[in-house]
């Protein structure tokens, strides 16, 4: 298991200028050991920090954020082999098409800059607990953005970091948005399923995940014009042919934002033969466990939000390969 040092929960400063740090301010920061943020370095190639003359690593800020998003990865169970091809994947274009923001929300930038600007907007209202205000920057997201922008790239990202801060009152704070998010997104659910005919099953596999992560994929998977009911979370695997029967779905997707162990697979390959209709896997886990699920016959739906909703479609009409 990874050594940590005791993380301190200061924020990194945003200036205009991107400050370089000493490994030293990078471990108050983050609570990683000099020794596995070397490795990270060396082993896996996951953070480049640059050198000074001495031969002194300096940190940039992206450096720094980098290595809170692999804490993320590894904690969730994602070896630190994997977590390198993650990093990539969710890196904003830099050629990304940028909106203008409203009023009140944050200036034009670069893309990456504009939604660091929209994540502050958003952490300054969860820090000092102003529901009211939280929500006006929420209405300003959804009609500027698309859906999945907006969770992928300012809500969730401001969640995860939250998260993982441990100072005095942040525990709240997180607890707070964390509430926040889950009523948005589970009226939004409501919503979609009033007024589709049909519907998907979501579940997440056994201990996988935070109830909000399991509902922000059920409203991506169903952002376009499918109902997806996403099924509490700790819903046994065992029961789910029991559920499928009476609810009569026209899919069953299982959410994986980690890859599933053997074991795991096959009890999830067993489900597929007990169930009256498709079954998938979604997430970071179904990327990562590609290869194991070649040879069944559960798709693989991936993670990407447009990829999850194109594949469900084309899976749903008999016309993805599993």
């Amino acid at each position: 298991m990874t050594k940590r040092a005791e993380p301190v929960s200061d924020p990194i400063e945003h200036s205009a200028t991107d400050e370089l740090l000493p490994i030293r301010e990078v471990v108050r920061l983050t609570g990683v050991n000099p020794v596995t943020l070397r490795a990270w370095e060396r082993r896996y190639g996951l953070i480049q920090p640059v050198r000074t003359e001495g031969g002194h690593r300096l940190y940039s800020r992206e450096d720094v954020e980098n290595i809170r998003s692999i804490m993320s990865w590894t904690e969730r169970g994602v070896a630190v082999s994997k977590v390198g091809s993650l990093l990539a994947r969710n890196k904003p274009a830099d050629s990304m098409t940028q909106a203008k923001p409203l009023v009140g929300g944050p200036a034009l930038g670069l893309a990456r800059d504009e939604w660091s600007e929209w994540q502050a907007c958003v952490a300054q209202a969860v820090a000092v607990f102003d529901e009211t205000r939280l929500e006006q920057v929420y209405g300003q997201l959804f009609s500027t953005y698309p859906v999945s922008m907006i969770f992928e790239e300012v809500l969730l990202p401001v969640w995860r970091e939250q998260m993982h801060q441990s100072g005095f009152g942040q525990l709240s704070q997180w607890l707070s948005y964390d509430a926040f998010l889950r009523a948005r997104v589970l009226q939004r659910l409501q919503l979609g399923r009033r007024t589709a005919n049909g519907c998907v099953l979501l579940a997440a596999l056994p201990e996988s995940c935070p109830e909000l992560e399991l509902l922000v994929t059920g409203l991506l998977l169903g952002a376009d014009d499918g109902a997806v009911r996403v099924l509490p979370a700790g819903q046994p695997l065992d029961e789910l042919p029991l559920v499928c029967q009476s609810i009569q779905p026209e899919g069953l997707v299982l959410f994986a934002p980690v890859p599933p162990n053997a074991a795991l697979l096959r009890q999830i390959n067993k489900l597929a033969l007990a169930v009256d209709c498709p079954l998938a896997l979604a997430g970071v886990g179904a990327e990562l466990a590609e290869e194991q699920l070649k040879s069944s016959p559960i798709a693989n739906l991936g993670s990407e939000s447009r990829l999850m909703r194109s594949r469900l479609a084309q899976f749903l009409a008999g016309r993805l390969d599993t």
